[in-house]
């Protein structure tokens, strides 16, 4: 409980102990009724307070214009205690609401912790401590051991664990060394590092972050919407119809005043829509603040009632059904070559490469550690789409995809195998091929299992890739539907074919070159892309990892949060009728009516807090 949560119970317990006390002391008429109205102003004085600011602003129609009128009403009839007491209670269910409010706040805010005080910065040989903000692009940072680091960058010296679980969700920390990249936010465990940073404090992860979460809730869901105009319209509707309730009985039947009066009162005091303004936002708070403790940030609750009402989900396969990492499958050298010829001449090659699969055959060099041996390569020319070419000991040397060996005059061996083939050649002869394949993640099954699991019927993926490519991944992950060979514009149009087929469709993507697709979609999902400016713009979700299975995770908490929401609905609208026909017949006093609407909102709270445990 915060110090204001508990100037707030200190209020609440003086208010209530010194109108038990008055109840009891000899005292009537005027006296009785100015001491009563001190612990009315000790606890109602905001009430009275708001209700007056609102009223110049011109809105006078709601819960607390409700609460003074009614209060006031209750002193004109002559029932103080009730007055003061109808106070109190709703004071305490004030209370409560904001704590059940702060601990979902508290789930964000424990988000918002990532954000670094300062950064040391190295500048003309000495260690200065800056805000983060002044560290320009392409600077070195020095952080220390237990530090939270301040900005992306690359590691330049150094070596540590790093700490990602406030972005990820997922606390097992991670070995990182020279030449590895690091995000702002993650914390060093370990080990001193020098870092250069690749960007400025407002373009990096944890600043991206930090505004997609402060934004989140001012995207309100259409249930949201909807209780803020029927709200609108109802406040007045209720003042009315007590006004109605107050004079037509005593004015055109003989009713007795106080008696139509003190029902009039009673029906404003149900009438307060407290539970359901309070209890459907607070479900949706609840539910982004758990979501990002998982490192799943939704942008808005409209996203995630969106979410809830998903009949389609369409993957994208290499980086979100598969790691985007390829390794070696195998090596396969000609006759008379040795594998560890085949991959040293294959290392010497393509360490002049960026292509995925030239990473793969100088890690598998590295494995076997043939790298050791790895000759020097002279002249090195790299040809888009086709592979590599070098002189390597006075040969000329290649490596690359079977077109780019046709092109030389190769004559190589086609692989029946779904992957991939980097073919190798010296001075025309050819030395074999090593195999590279991109991996399904682990997890991928099981989200596709989970989803369907959830009532999801359909399921597809959507690759650039090759038929084969896809087919492997398809037949791992249990998707029956997929399209490969596939550009961006190609993606786009088969999403609005699922979307016009089946309905509302989320679409998981890298969130890089899937931005259309991501835009596109009714829920867009961003998978593992911290760093990507297009994944956060895109995208209406942010896996902060790469796991496909929290997709199916924030897909069960969505449904069971609009579900929640939707109770809270049914539940405090019956609750005000049934409370409201029994208040205007006379069947319930003033103590009925705090229970009525105190006690629904407490019941709508409680069951809003669930959220947080989902």
């Amino acid at each position: 409980m915060s110090n204001v949560q508990k100037r707030e119970l200190v209020r609440i317990i003086i208010s209530a102990a010194t109108a038990i006390i008055i109840s009891f002391l000899p005292v009537t008429g005027i006296l009785r009724l100015v001491l009563f109205f001190i612990p009315y102003l000790i606890c109602g004085y905001d009430i009275i307070a708001d209700s007056f600011f609102n009223i110049i602003h011109g809105k006078m129609f709601d819960e607390k214009f409700l609460m003074f009128i009614a209060t006031m009403g209750a002193f004109a009839i002559g029932e103080y205690t009730e007055a003061v007491m109808v106070t109190v209670l709703y004071q305490t269910g004030e209370l409560f609401q904001n704590i059940a409010a702060g601990k979902a706040r508290r789930s964000i805010s424990d988000l918002m912790e990532i954000c670094p005080e300062n950064a040391t910065v190295i500048r003309d040989g000495k260690e200065i401590t800056v805000s983060p903000e002044e560290v320009e692009t392409g600077e070195l940072i020095s952080v220390k051991p237990g530090e939270k680091i301040p900005l992306d960058g690359e590691i330049v010296s150094g070596a540590s664990t790093v700490n990602a679980s406030a972005l990820t969700g997922e606390s097992i920390p991670v070995e990182k060394g020279v030449g590895d990249k690091v995000l702002s936010g993650t914390i060093n465990q370990n080990g001193a590092l020098i870092i250069k940073t690749e960007s400025r404090y407002e373009d990096s992860t944890v600043s991206k972050i930090l505004e997609l979460v402060e934004n989140s809730s001012d995207k309100k869901s259409r249930t949201e919407r909807f209780i803020t105009r029927f709200a609108h319209f109802y406040t007045p509707c209720v003042v009315i119809a007590a006004l109605f309730l107050a004079l037509v009985p005593p004015l055109l039947f003989n009713g007795i005043w106080s008696e139509w009066v003190r029902r009039a009162l009673v029906f404003l005091m149900v009438s307060c829509p407290c539970a359901l303004v309070i209890s459907v936002p607070l479900s949706y708070f609840c539910s982004i603040g758990r979501l990002s403790k998982k490192g799943i940030l939704v942008k808005g609750a409209n996203h995630l009632e969106a979410l809830s009402a998903v009949k389609a989900v369409v993957f994208d396969k290499t980086g979100t059904l598969t790691k985007g990492i390829l390794k070696t499958e195998g090596v396969y050298p000609a006759e008379g070559v040795t594998e560890d010829e085949l991959l040293i001449i294959g290392a010497s090659l393509e360490s002049h490469s960026t292509h995925p699969m030239a990473r793969a055959v100088c890690s598998e060099a590295e494995k076997r550690r043939a790298d050791k041996n790895i000759p020097h390569a002279k002249r090195v020319e790299e040809i888009a789409g086709r592979g590599v070419k070098a002189v390597i000991n006075g040969k000329d040397c290649c490596a690359g995809n079977a077109i780019f060996m046709k092109e030389s005059g190769i004559e190589c061996v086609i692989p029946s195998a779904i992957a991939g083939a980097v073919h190798i050649a010296c001075n025309k002869r050819y030395l074999g091929y090593i195999l590279t394949e991109d991996e399904t993640k682990e997890s991928s099954k099981k989200a596709v299992d989970a989803l369907r699991s959830f009532g999801i019927p359909h399921i597809a993926m959507l690759t650039g890739d090759t038929e084969k490519a896809a087919l492997k991944t398809a037949e791992k992950t249990g998707i029956t539907e997929y399209h490969a060979g596939l550009l961006p514009k190609d993606k786009v149009d088969i999403l609005e074919n699922i979307m016009e087929k089946r309905g509302k469709t989320a679409f998981a993507g890298d969130g890089i070159n899937d931005a259309p697709v991501l835009m596109r979609s009714d829920v867009g999902i961003a998978m593992g892309a911290l760093g990507s400016d297009a994944a956060i713009e895109a995208a209406d979700i942010v896996i902060m990892d790469d796991d496909p299975l929290k997709i199916a995770e924030a897909v069960k908490i969505s449904v069971k949060t609009t579900r929640i929401a939707k109770d809270n609905i049914v539940f405090s609208l019956l609750s005000k009728l049934l409370f409201l026909i029994l208040g205007a017949f006379g069947l319930v006093g003033i103590w009925g009516a705090v229970f009525g609407d105190v006690g629904v909102m407490v019941l709508a709270v409680l069951n809003s807090m669930r959220c947080m445990k989902l």
